[in-house]
């Protein structure tokens, strides 16, 4: 912040202000030097199977001189990754940085549609990609730049038996293998084997180059691939490094649950650059959507640290043997990506006798901008304050800087941030050329916390007053007999907009004249939806973000 804004004196015991000169150079220095200084430790668990830190360096380095000597693909060129939580994702993630390629992360649910978009705009030569997902590849090779293809099977990691069995399950048992046909494709044990009698030719690797395409999450629209540099991720990871602290140096043995998918920018950096670079064990959770399978893997560990969206801590608490887990060891619980609701943190600490601690970012700041603080003293219902660093500012549409107090559009500049969008206009991205708009509505209140009042884009304007969905399912959420809700607003010739919510039951019983009711008691007349909706299931984002915009185009479709 500016002078007339101080907030520094906020920052936790411990916390610096500024984080200093870069500590690497290069996210492939800050790999190298994780994996000796802790090479015997385990590195990453997944269904059973573990990878030492230096195991993840050996494989890695083979995947880099495959990619280098056999493909021939050079330092700037692109690479998709596209799969979930396996141990081939470190794998490759890092091998491509090592032979100076851009990581183009795909998240596996994208329709062929959705894929070709991604891979025309970020122009990649290679992917690597599950097979389950190969189909739809196969589908729109025609279409794309990919020259050279690496296809990875769900028991690449295991032992030969096990390997055996698990992909025999998986493709012929559960169908879970869409059939397909590329000719020309490499499977990933084959590039690993290959590269491993290659020596790679480290190129040089300058912290302005680009690491990652992180293409944004398509909430809002087309998404479109946010340029994040070494510098940014390097500088991120120290941010964070001393906000984790509290929780980091609780104990030695630290062992971190990535139900986040790593391909999302949020448990890429976090959960894996973070907790990499200080040795903590990560245990990879492949389809946290099951969430019995889910449960069952959390009881086989003294888990300390859990990352997660609002609907993953729903959907684990309202599950019964959740409460069985042993909890002894946990630290807390970091929420992010979208407002953990009151009702969910509550429950939370009542079931663990710990807190989920709720932070702020995005794809285009690797992506935090803020957390609250890990040391007990956060402030519920608040995003936290600014990392180390960072500058966070509220503006107005012209681009002056607003007082706290008021509410208006977060902005924030700071090391992590991104220099633009891929082969994009970055007209109107960032104000005076530094500020970086975040289309997120948010005050920063008299201590110095921020707080997000809802994106810029979802508010409703009901009769010339703006209402906040987040707050309206906020309050919804706290019925007793409400799973999840979202509301949007819908066109209204007398109001303008309307306000109408969509509602997942927990109890079948819940009606709408008992949401009426308590809507009537908890909000003023103007924020009561005028139109319930029950059902099933809500649409949502690869990480569970609840999609607001498919609810919007849905009501759209009903009057075209």
């Amino acid at each position: 912040m500016t002078k007339d804004f101080p907030w520094f004196s906020k920052y936790p015991v411990g916390i610096p202000h500024e984080i200093g000169p870069l500590e690497y150079q290069s996210l492939v220095e800050l790999f190298e030097v994780s994996s000796k200084k802790f090479k015997d430790r385990i590195a990453f668990e997944n269904m059973g199977e573990q990878l030492s830190f230096n195991e993840i360096n050996t494989l890695s380095t083979s995947f880099a001189a495959f990619l280098q000597k056999e493909l021939g693909l050079k330092k700037g060129d692109r690479i998709a990754i596209q799969m979930p939580n396996l141990l081939q994702f470190p794998i490759a993630f890092i091998g491509a940085l090592k032979a100076g390629l851009i990581v183009v992360n795909t998240n596996p649910l994208y329709t062929p549609r959705e894929m070709e978009h991604q891979f025309r705009d970020a122009g990649i030569l290679a992917i690597v990609i599950l097979d389950n997902f190969a189909a739809n590849l196969q589908a729109i090779l025609e279409k794309i730049p990919v020259k050279h293809i690496i296809i990875a099977r769900i028991g690449d990691m295991m032992g030969p038996v096990k390997g055996a069995i698990t992909n025999f399950v998986v493709k012929t048992v559960k169908n879970m293998v869409p059939a397909y046909h590329i000719s020309n494709a490499v499977t990933f044990k084959e590039a690993l084997k290959k590269g491993s009698q290659f020596k790679l030719e480290k190129p040089k690797i300058d912290s302005e180059d680009l690491a990652v395409l992180q293409y944004t999450g398509g909430t809002t629209g087309i998404a479109k691939g946010a340029q994040l540099s070494h510098r940014n991720i390097v500088a991120h990871n120290m941010m964070i490094s001393h906000w984790f602290r509290p929780y980091l140096s609780a104990s030695p043995t630290n062992i971190m649950i990535t139900a986040i998918p790593m391909y999302h920018i949020f448990g890429l950096t976090v959960n894996g650059v973070l907790m990499y670079s200080t040795g903590v064990k990560n245990v990879l959770i492949t389809n946290p959507r099951d969430i019995p399978g889910f449960i069952k893997e959390l009881k086989k560990h003294k888990f300390s640290i859990v990352t997660g969206v609002n609907t993953l801590f729903n959907g684990l608490l309202n599950n019964d043997k959740f409460k069985e887990c042993d909890f002894s060891y946990l630290h807390g619980a970091i929420g992010g990506a979208m407002a953990v609701q009151d009702a969910v943190a509550n429950k939370w600490h009542e079931v663990t006798g710990t807190d989920i601690v709720e932070g702020y970012g995005l794809s285009e700041t690797s992506p935090v901008l803020c957390c609250n603080p890990l040391d007990g003293k956060h402030k519920r219902g608040t995003i936290g304050l600014p990392m180390p660093g960072t500058e966070v500012g509220i503006f107005d549409d012209d681009g002056n800087q607003l007082p706290q107090g008021q509410t208006g559009e977060i902005c924030a500049r700071g090391p992590q941030v991104m220099r633009g969008y891929w082969q994009k206009d970055n007209d109107g991205v960032f104000f005076s050329n530094e500020w970086f708009r975040t289309g997120d509505i948010g005050i920063m209140e008299s201590d110095g916390f921020f707080k997000i009042v809802d994106r810029k884009k979802d508010m409703i304007k009901v009769s010339g007053f703006n209402v906040y969905p987040n707050e309206i399912e906020n309050v919804l959420a706290s019925h007793p007999k409400v799973l999840e809700v979202a509301a949007i607003g819908i066109p209204d010739a007398k109001s303008g907009e309307v306000i109408k919510v969509f509602i997942v039951k927990k109890d079948q019983s819940l009606s709408e004249e008992e949401l009426k009711a308590f809507c009537h008691t908890n909000l003023t007349n103007y924020k009561v939806p005028k139109y319930f909706e029950f059902r099933n299931e809500l649409p949502k984002t690869n990480v569970g973000k609840i999609l607001r915009r498919a609810l919007k185009e849905q009501e759209a479709a009903k009057v075209a």
